[in-house]
């Protein structure tokens, strides 16, 4: 079956915060107009989104269906291994740097040039793996410019954890969370064989307790494409 195809065009944006230029890719579904208001979707992991996700075709698809509300994405692409773990990773020296350049500098940008909803619930990150990470703890520090996430397989350790313990109540956040029942000795960029499922479970327990909406699932499988890939569909719909 087919559907009308959306757009994808390529944009750059100076970051201060970061002092280089970004890129920007950005979806636009097949009736895009002007006169209509559009959800903003954040995809760390930018091109692997939408190369090895898929996520335009399968937006494509649900708004065809009229099964999620009118969506823009914006991928962000890494340049490199060591480029994404220094934005992504907790303990990355790009790390709260890149944090504020997506609230305080790609934000008022798409709202500049772009139909958007300008509130928190019109406005979600998605990430896999280190990207997972950054999105959630971007959530926690801006729960009211980001009140949507999507977290495939993120990676959490003791830091991710105490400061979404540290998270109030009251901000309301929508959270979808999936993690793979095969993630335990995933290898990572540099810290060697990870156990990514039980501190995934340790998480899901805190979120519980923390947000508007949560959703945790477990699917058969590893930390892989193979299964965030077919994930998106049912992570689109859950928050969209």
């Amino acid at each position: 079956m087919s559907f009308p195809r959306g757009t994808l065009n390529e944009l750059k944006l100076h970051s201060n915060a970061l002092e280089e230029e970004m890129t920007l890719l950005v979806y636009q579904p097949a009736a895009f107009s002007p006169l209509n208001k559009y959800t903003i979707m954040i995809a760390q992991d930018g091109r692997d989104y939408f190369q090895l996700g898929r996520i335009g075709r399968v937006a494509d698809e649900l708004l065809a269906a009229k099964k999620i509300e009118n969506l823009m994405i914006i991928g962000i692409p890494y340049h490199s291994v060591e480029d994404r773990w220094k934005k992504y990773h907790p303990d990355g020296e790009q790390n709260e740097a890149y944090i504020r350049f997506l609230a305080h500098e790609l934000v008022p940008f798409i709202d500049r040039n772009f139909p958007t909803l300008q509130v928190g619930m019109g406005r979600a990150l998605i990430g896999d793996s280190l990207g997972a990470t950054v999105s959630l703890r971007t959530a926690l520090r801006y729960p009211h410019t980001f009140s949507k996430v999507i977290l495939q397989s993120p990676y959490v350790n003791e830091k991710v954890l105490q400061e979404t313990l540290d998270f109030p109540e009251g901000p309301q956040l929508d959270i979808y969370h999936t993690v793979g029942s095969k993630e335990t000795e995933v290898k990572t960029t540099k810290e060697g064989i990870q156990d990514f499922l039980t501190p995934n479970r340790e998480l899901s327990r805190i979120l519980e307790t923390k947000t508007l909406s949560y959703h945790y699932g477990e699917f058969e499988g590893g930390h892989f494409w193979t299964h965030w890939q077919p994930d998106i569909k049912e992570a689109l719909q859950k928050i969209l």
